[in-house]
């Protein structure tokens, strides 16, 4: 493959007082990913970068970040398929950035664990079997399981931006996930977080989240759903 010049977003806080761009260029091996051009300016140019990085197969979601000017999976995007060479690395935006492309991470989770994000039963389950479900109800959940925590969605939410406080598409994403499981029985649980003006009321169905996941799910429709399920709890 020809040259490519990564710009790639540095900043020590021991050094730096604001954030920089520093130009690598090097020659990558066909089928290299963005990740795999990152792991080659650690590994051979400048080990003072630094990123998050870990299963490499999409699953995990460490190594979400802003490329180009989109939030992707840096292990998902090819070099090749940008159709440039000249490829820009940022933090992802909406959070405080740590060093180099890490952002604090602690608010996302926060959001997360004020829905609940678990399975949560009153009625004891049975003596002798899973608390079973039908296919038809298991369908229920599909787009809602599958979020990798990457951070990609709510980093593209302008409402995330200008409200610190909002929940997020991804927590409330986790949110439907487990209140559309019919062996849940924690509405009442979660309602608070959910029914308040910076729960699924804040959301502007602006989209970007949904443009943004690299799962390709639809946090938004996930926000509306939950809309309907509130609004239906008090009639």
């Amino acid at each position: 493959m020809a040259e490519v010049v990564f710009k790639v977003f540095r900043y020590d806080p021991e050094k730096d007082e604001t954030g920089r761009v520093q130009e690598y260029r090097f020659e990558p091996e066909p089928g290299w990913t963005v990740l795999d051009g990152l792991n080659h300016i650690k590994w051979n140019l400048d080990g003072s970068l630094a990123y998050r990085r870990a299963c490499r197969h999409g699953i995990c979601g460490s190594c979400g970040m802003t490329i180009n000017g989109k939030n992707r999976l840096a292990c998902e995007t090819q070099i090749k398929e940008l159709g440039t060479n000249v490829i820009t690395v940022e933090p992802l935006r909406g959070f405080a950035v740590i060093k180099d492309l890490i952002v604090d991470m602690e608010p996302f989770y926060d959001k997360l664990y004020a829905v609940k994000p678990y399975l949560i039963t009153k009625t004891p389950p049975p003596t002798d079997k899973e608390r079973l479900q039908s296919p038809e109800d298991r369908q229920k959940l599909d787009g809602k399981y599958e979020c990798i925590l990457c951070g990609c969605c709510t980093s593209s939410c302008p409402t995330y931006w200008a409200d610190k406080n909002f929940l997020g598409p991804n927590a409330l994403l986790k949110a439907a996930r487990f209140l559309f499981d019919t062996r849940d029985e924690g509405f009442e649980e979660r309602l608070n977080a959910i029914d308040d003006k910076h729960g699924v009321w804040r959301c502007h169905t602006i989209f970007n989240c949904v443009e943004a996941c690299p799962k390709e799910l639809n946090p938004t429709q996930a926000i509306v759903d939950l809309r309907k399920l509130i609004l239906r709890g008090r009639l």
